[in-house]
């Protein structure tokens, strides 16, 4: 029996210049031999034919930039969002399109928890609804007896009831950024950012470690990732304490487990110095399927919650201009901190205000110490302008764009937060190609569906939901949307000499395909058929 097998496919799209298409690739040892023909193995001794794949076309293993591990395991909770979604086992939740409909949803819910156990939702958010804003009254109409915690689709908001805002202490005489208050200085239930969050989050359970670290939520995960095509992956703002490594290492290690994970911790709670020592500590830890070692910076929130940091003219309803996460005399200190020690940083910039302050930071701490090749990721990025954008490229700095947004948002945010004008340019990603950044697109799951081809298509079209095309002359070709997803992710993640292409010495990660996504209307790439991923040469068909 030999020890190199050569899958057949229909096509082959490579993303390698050399050799852009073939219809065969030899695998050894879990990495790419030969790419060509039905020969192409020949000249490397006796092969085995595996033509399981012969109907099907293969890609590079897509590669997902931003995402979060709890994208699996949110479906332990009611899920209260506006559009359709998919869980990992491939049932159809129906969104809801008004609150009445969210509070029924939720009331059935409560129905099946034991008394006093809290209730969870998420996936909501008020700016689809024309109605008053999601409130106390509605939540305590579910249940007063229980807290009610409902998250917003973006997770840097959330709406709760009067028992929860009694558990956590907030009421009259609370004065703290992020808690709404009505006329009278009631809160109103609505908690915006981490610091007004994290109290009530942490009463009720609702631990993003625990989200993210169980061994269900990891295997979760793996089926997520593999209904999409996804085979490298990200998990950006992680907690890992010794006992979640072991099961990270566990259950990553199991030989049909599809996916390669990139967990990076959050760079808050702690000093820059410690958790610089922790990233060098948790990269000791790395293995094939496991890559440790990054950090994740949370600047400001969340466009539409209002919530991002954006220069003048500022949001088109009078809002205030956002809410720092992390003061931006803190943000320097990280950068140069991390820079410093060589930790890659990933840092979340919604507002292009939050994107200036970052990249100063980062300028002024490549002075002070130069390191060549770091590679550090401005997450979302949405409203950075073309000199945002050539200042980034000078850097070296890459960028990750939420190429859903324009789907999901992009009528919102003409209407609503930006205006017109900026929301053309929102998530431009043919800005950031002509200025020379290496750049990838995502989905920022659970906020928006894990699923690149979805994501490409969103940055090929510019489509919203409405219908129109927001921005025209930011659309990507099908070609440079399908690269953002392979060759530009794993440059943004410093794996491009492993995956991306399938070309001889890299990792055997595919995406197995119904049909060419390259022969298809671009208006049609978001529905070629996800078929399974290959993992370092081993199938997993859905």
């Amino acid at each position: 029996m030999s020890d190199i097998t050569v899958f057949k496919a229909k096509k082959i799209i490579t993303m390698d210049p050399n050799r852009p298409a073939a219809t065969h690739v030899a695998v050894k040892d879990g990495k790419i031999l030969a790419v060509g023909g039905a020969d192409c193995a020949a000249q490397w001794g006796a092969f085995e034919t595996d033509s399981s794949l012969a109907d099907s076309v293969l890609m590079p293993g897509f590669v997902e930039g931003h995402a979060h591990m709890m994208a699996g395991a949110m479906w332990q909770y009611a899920y209260s969002g506006y559009h359709d979604r998919t869980d990992p086992d491939g049932k159809l939740w129906k969104g809801m399109t008004t609150i009445d409909e969210v509070v029924a949803s939720l009331k059935s819910y409560a129905a099946t928890l034991a008394p006093g156990e809290p209730l969870v939702g998420w996936g909501f958010d008020p700016i689809f609804l024309p109605t008053e804003r999601l409130n106390r009254r509605h939540l305590d109409e579910i249940a007063a007896d229980r807290p009610v915690v409902v998250m917003f689709s973006s997770f840097h908001v959330m709406c709760v009831n009067s028992a929860a805002l009694e558990m956590a202490g907030y009421d009259e005489d609370t004065e703290a950024e992020g808690i709404l208050t009505d006329g009278n200085g009631t809160p109103t239930g609505e908690l915006q950012e981490m610091a007004a969050m994290f109290p009530v989050m942490h009463r009720v359970g609702f631990d993003f470690k625990k989200l993210s670290q169980e061994e269900d939520s990891i295997r979760s995960y793996g089926r997520t990732a593999n209904r999409a095509g996804v085979t490298t992956i990200t998990d950006l703002f992680a907690t890992i304490t010794p006992e979640s490594l072991e099961t990270l290492l566990s259950v990553t290690a199991e030989q049909d487990f599809p996916l390669r994970i990139v967990p990076t911790i959050g760079a808050m709670g702690a000093p820059a110095d410690q958790i610089a020592a922790q990233a060098r500590e948790l990269a000791a830890s790395s293995t094939d399927k496991l890559r440790l070692g990054g950090v994740k910076l949370m600047t400001d929130g969340s466009i539409q919650g209002w919530t991002a940091r954006v220069k003048w003219p500022g949001y088109v309803g009078g809002q205030p201009n956002g809410i720092w996460n992390t003061a931006p005399e803190q943000i320097y200190e990280l950068c140069e901190i991390m820079q410093r020690e060589h930790i890659k940083m990933n840092i979340h910039t919604n507002g292009d205000e939050a994107s200036e302050v970052v990249i100063d930071a980062i300028d002024a701490a490549m002075r002070k110490h130069p390191w060549r090749g770091a590679r550090h990721v401005l997450q979302h990025a949405q409203m950075m302008g073309a000199d945002q954008f050539a200042r980034a490229a000078g850097l070296g700095i890459c960028v990750n764009l939420f190429a859903n947004h324009l789907w999901y948002f992009g009528d919102q945010h003409a209407a609503l937060t930006i205006g017109e004008d900026r929301a053309m340019r929102m998530d431009a990603c043919r800005s950031a190609k002509d200025a020379g950044v290496h750049f990838t697109i995502h989905s920022d799951a659970p906020v928006t569906p894990l699923g690149p081809l979805f994501t490409a298509w969103c940055a090929v079209n510019r489509t919203t939901m409405s219908g129109r095309t927001l921005g025209k002359a930011q659309c990507l070709t099908v070609m440079e949307g399908l690269h953002a997803i392979t060759l530009g992710a794993a440059y943004t993640m410093g794996m491009d000499d492993e995956i991306g292409s399938i070309e001889a010495g890299k990792q055997a990660d595919f995406a197995v395909l119904g049909s060419d996504p390259t022969a298809v209307d671009p208006a049609a790439l978001k529905d070629v058929p996800v078929l399974g991923t290959v993992l370092g040469g081993r199938v997993n068909l859905l």
